[in-house]
């Protein structure tokens, strides 16, 4: 599965944990990717989405 949105190119960014005593440890957020069949220019393909682009109806379900 891709590391990026297809419609949107949300992709992995990076932060930090911050622990109750305040210590900073490096992590990273992914977005949540759903593989699906889409529809676009009359063909169907395979791709990764966001679950936000999904949503809102940026991309034509096959």
């Amino acid at each position: 599965m891709a590391n990026q949105c297809y419609v949107c190119a949300k992709g992995t960014v990076a932060g930090n944990t911050v622990s109750h005593s305040n210590i900073h440890t490096k992590r990273v957020f992914k977005p949540n990717l759903k593989k699906v069949r889409i529809i676009e220019n009359g063909t169907v393909k395979s791709v990764s989405v966001c679950t936000r682009c999904l949503r809102s109806g940026k991309v034509e379900r096959a």
